[in-house]
């Protein structure tokens, strides 16, 4: 199941929010400037063992489906399959049955579709 986050700060926690912090240029963040499009998200951990979250941001209320792929492409989760508002999602993903490898997820939200890799280091 995905968590949606109304602050930026649970989404941005180890990239733009701190980054800044530690130039001391933090100067504030409106949350409605930050959703501007569809974007899917590097896993983190990544690799990972034996679980990652992937976050992802929906510009508008979409129909969203995020899948987990194989090497071959062989479809392995289905992560997300649910219309969600606008706004900053996270999904937990456990690889504990799979072996070492490479993966793929696939976010579709609309027209948008994106692929990332991820790896899983037992």
């Amino acid at each position: 199941t995905s968590t949606r986050s109304n602050t930026p700060d649970n989404f941005y926690g180890w990239g733009i929010i701190n980054t800044l912090a530690a130039l001391n240029q933090v100067t504030g963040v409106n949350e409605n400037s930050l959703i501007k499009d569809f974007n899917l998200f590097q896993n983190y951990p990544n690799p990972f063992n034996p679980e990652t979250i992937i976050s992802y941001q929906l510009n508008s209320d979409n129909n969203v489906k995020l899948f987990v792929y194989d090497l071959l492409g062989n479809h392995l989760a289905t992560l997300v399959n649910e219309n969600q508002p606008a706004g900053f999602y996270q999904v937990n993903f456990d690889g504990r049955i799979l072996s070492s490898g490479t993966y793929f997820y696939r976010l579709q939200a609309g027209s948008y579709n994106e692929i990332k890799k991820m790896i899983l280091l037992k």
